[in-house]
């Protein structure tokens, strides 16, 4: 069956985009694919011990939990959802998930502030290289 892939962090600024990529599913009548990437590349600037496995098992918990409440959101509205999580490059990763055919969109978040980690411009960026590598339509809200 089509879906739409919704990549989020989660988190308070997550919801609107949550919410509005529910909106489109439904609107499409697809199913929604919430995707959640686990880098733990930032543990490689520390010189401190670190267990990598343990850190990455934590990780995989809550974005677990995280994916679990956006599909609590999505079947509080009657809409089939499922959960995915991948590990390594967030651009990488998202962009070999939406080669799959049954994607027919991506969904990302708008810039939050200044806590984001991209500026709108390199959002778009982003966005229009997803949709060149993958022929898939990409939406920012």
């Amino acid at each position: 069956m089509e879906k739409i892939l919704c990549a989020t962090r989660g988190g308070e600024a997550s919801y609107n985009t949550q919410d509005a990529a529910i909106d489109l599913a439904l609107e499409l009548g697809v199913e929604i694919l919430f995707f959640f990437v686990v880098d733990v590349d930032f543990l490689s600037k520390t010189e401190r011990a670190v267990r990598l496995e343990v850190v990455t098992k934590e990780m995989d918990h809550m974005a677990e939990f995280i994916l679990m409440m956006a599909i609590e959101r999505a079947r509080k509205r009657d809409l089939k959802s499922g959960l995915l999580i991948r590990h390594g490059n967030f651009r990488e990763e998202l962009i070999e998930v939406a080669k799959d055919p049954e994607v027919i969109g991506v969904v990302l978040g708008k810039p939050a502030g200044e806590e984001s980690l991209f500026s709108m411009e390199g959002l778009e960026n982003m966005a229009a290289e997803i949709e060149e590598e993958t022929d898939t339509k990409t939406y920012i809200f």
